[in-house]
């Protein structure tokens, strides 16, 4: 598989961080490791596209939203328009979205065209996560489509991970990758 790269996502390790302080864990940080998050984009054959709003995330063992992955948004409309549309991505909106100020360095970028992408989280930024069980969810929202959430559970400070969840409209292969 090959996927484009983008910016460097620095500004996971804050909100990691932040999440963490927040919480009720008494497990040390798992020793960091690599983590990279590869997300399909299908080409549709409709009569009217737009590139889908995208939000990744990773949410603890009960549901609440530790860290942000990736925010994926009309980010050159002007006086911030783009944001306006970011409350389609229901899940991760109420989960973590309406409380960010965005944009955020590292975490906010433009749409993208069909295709696949990675999501690089540098190992910094993972640090701080204990070990034990989480899930990433990769959430999708389209105007004038439809809406799409792939989840996929992994194990972190366990070793090495390599999963995928298909998606069935707005969202194709997703997989998650972790290297210790």
């Amino acid at each position: 598989m090959h996927f484009s790269t983008p910016a460097p996502q620095a500004r996971i390790a804050a909100r990691v961080t932040v999440g963490l302080l927040g919480s009720t864990f008494a497990v040390a940080p798992a020793a960091a490791q690599d983590m990279t998050v590869g997300v399909e984009i299908p080409r549709l054959s409709v009569a009217e596209y737009h590139r889908p709003y995208l939000a990744a995330w990773i949410e603890d063992g009960s549901g609440k939203a530790v860290a942000d992955v990736a925010v994926w948004y009309d980010t050159d409309l002007r006086g911030g328009e783009g944001r306006k549309w970011l409350s389609d991505i229901r899940t991760w909106w109420r989960k973590s979205g309406r409380s960010l100020n965005l944009p955020v360095s590292g975490l906010s970028g433009p749409t993208r065209a069909p295709g696949r992408h990675a999501i690089r989280v540098p190992a910094r930024a993972t640090r701080a996560l204990s070990a034990g069980n989480y899930v990433l969810r990769v959430e999708a929202a389209r105007e004038v489509g439809g809406r799409e959430l792939v989840s996929i559970p992994f194990r972190w400070g366990g070793g090495r991970v390599a999963r995928s969840a298909e998606g069935s409209k707005e969202l194709g292969t997703v997989t998650l990758t972790i290297n210790p």
